[in-house]
């Protein structure tokens, strides 16, 4: 019978949560961290490339969500449509995880390197979300901006879905696009 439960990965993750907030992202390393979850470094490595990646884990599954959505968008979809399309298929998967959230974005402001890291992220997404519509047959400038404006509206969302006692991010998405469209007609 194994020592410590099982799950190093989860371990791994709360370890390095918890000593993010008690020290301090930059004080923290992996050393610690592992050895908080009562692991070795080596097994850090095989779950994280670096300490960044226990906060940024994730985005692949959101990418492909993403991309898997708007490529099943109607035909006939305008290409807001699809990235709408796009970012309400992604809404579900933060359902019950606002308080993690909550935390993480905490940190993630609280440092400048991991708020590079986090608009790289998104600068990602965004251009993922660009190919995606241009093999739906949208040229530039209109890929990139429907993509952009697309995670300019998932941005919105979270940081609203964040802060907010309601919990509810697709409803959160939808009312950032209704937001956009009324910016959009109005010009205000």
């Amino acid at each position: 019978m194994s020592r410590w439960p099982s799950n190093p990965r989860g371990r791994l993750e709360q370890a390095a949560m918890d000593l993010f907030i008690e020290q301090g992202y930059d004080q923290t390393t992996v050393a610690l961290i592992a050895e908080r979850a009562g692991l070795t470094e080596r097994t850090f490595f095989r779950h994280f490339s670096d300490k960044r990646e226990v906060l940024f884990q994730g985005g692949e599954i959101l990418q492909a969500v993403m991309v898997e959505a708007l490529a099943a968008a109607p035909a006939e979809a305008t290409p807001m449509g699809a990235v709408h399309a796009a970012l309400a298929a992604v809404a579900p998967i933060f359902e019950g995880r606002r308080d993690l959230a909550r935390i993480r974005q905490g940190i993630i402001d609280a440092n400048p390197e991991l708020q590079e890291r986090e608009v790289a992220k998104m600068a990602k997404l965004a251009a993922v979300l660009a190919e995606g519509l241009k093999a739906r047959g949208v040229t530039d400038p209109d890929a990139r901006l429907a993509a952009d404006a697309g995670i300019a509206v998932f941005r919105s969302a979270f940081a609203k879905w964040v802060r907010s006692e309601s919990g509810d991010m697709p409803k959160t998405v939808e009312g950032c696009f209704e937001a956009l469209e009324k910016l959009v007609e109005t010009g205000r």
